[in-house]
């Protein structure tokens, strides 16, 4: 690092700044600007913070819908009102570790390059073409090879007519891929936010409400009896999903009480393949391996300056990457 009264950028630019001779626009985040800019206060005075919040979704769906006709020119699809509202409305609540516009503008991006290459795949009708070419040339050479010209010279036809096939499907598929293909509407986006969140698609898809109104019903599918339990957890749920929650904090905390054996773990896992589609979902940890104090690091991560810091813990590192679980601590007490 540079000492202190160095001639660094910082001190090029600071009389500049001051006499005005330079107009400047910086952009940068709030953690590089506490590292870099606060701590020198003579440069902090020089510069005018203005924090940038991230849009709200009507003026997200807007930027998209500017944003159209670029994509629909790059990528040679179409994209859907409903698509839109899907990229923007599947990103607020699916993608949490990242802000508007970007992360609406990024799977709009995807679905229609998702679109585009499924689209230009190379027909299958090609890659036959292009074996029968192989096993005519194999079969010509044997011929040459055992001297029976004849055969060869009636090979070599073939050959010239397959040849003549597969340059003329070669230009037909070449025409067809500078048109317009496909389409992109609220499933394509669907499918692309479930690939990038892990979330079954089918969840994403399929009506929130009507969903709902049988979740006592789905899971008791798999467990038998617990209505008390079950009826509450759905109630939680259904108040979460209306709204009513804040959206930085969990759907809801539980504590199942009950003997050994009665299914308090079955029902967790069943919680999980409702919400999210599979009991992979189901994060469990085993709270006995954690009686000591100093052990909680394993689940929270070491704090700076102790080994593992850079590792972070069970919990809030898996917590982080799929923020979409049922979390369990067995053996609570």
């Amino acid at each position: 690092g540079a000492a202190e009264g160095a001639m660094d950028a910082s001190n090029l630019l600071k009389p500049a700044l001051a006499r005005g001779e330079l107009r400047t626009i910086g952009a940068t985040t709030l953690d590089e600007y506490r590292k870099h800019i606060e701590k020198d206060g003579a440069m902090e005075r020089r510069f005018q913070p203005i924090i940038v919040d991230p849009p709200s979704r009507t003026d997200a769906l807007e930027i998209l819908v500017g944003l159209r006709d670029t994509f629909e020119a790059h990528h040679r699809v179409q994209i859907t009102d409903c698509a839109l509202d899907a990229s923007v409305d599947l990103a607020i609540r699916y993608i949490s570790n990242r802000f508007l516009p970007d992360k609406a503008i990024d799977v709009l991006d995807e679905a229609c390059a998702c679109e585009r290459l499924r689209k230009t795949t190379r027909p299958p009708d090609l890659t036959e073409i292009e074996e029968e070419i192989d096993q005519l040339l194999r079969e010509k050479n044997e011929a040459v090879f055992s001297q029976d010209f004849e055969l060869a010279a009636e090979i070599r036809d073939s050959l010239e007519n397959r040849k003549n096939s597969k340059e003329q499907m070669i230009l037909e598929w070449k025409a067809s891929t500078k048109e317009v293909d496909g389409m992109v509407d609220a499933s394509n986006i669907a499918a692309t936010v479930s690939e990038m969140t892990g979330i079954p698609i089918q969840n994403l898809q399929e009506e929130e409400a009507d969903r709902l109104k049988k979740m006592e019903e789905s899971i008791h599918l798999d467990v038998v009896s617990q209505d008390h339990a079950i009826n509450s957890i759905s109630r939680a749920t259904r108040r979460a999903r209306a709204g009513l929650r804040d959206p930085q904090r969990p759907m809801g905390s539980f504590i199942f009480v009950g003997p050994t054996g009665v299914g308090k773990t079955l029902l967790a896992k069943s919680l999980a393949k409702f919400l999210f589609g599979t009991e992979d979902a189901l994060l469990s940890i085993d709270m006995s391996e954690y009686s000591e104090k100093h052990s909680v690091s394993r689940l929270i991560g070491s704090p700076p300056g102790y080994i593992g810091y850079d590792e972070g813990g069970l919990l809030t590192e898996k917590v982080r990457r799929k923020p979409y679980m049922v979390v369990l601590f067995d053996e609570i007490e």
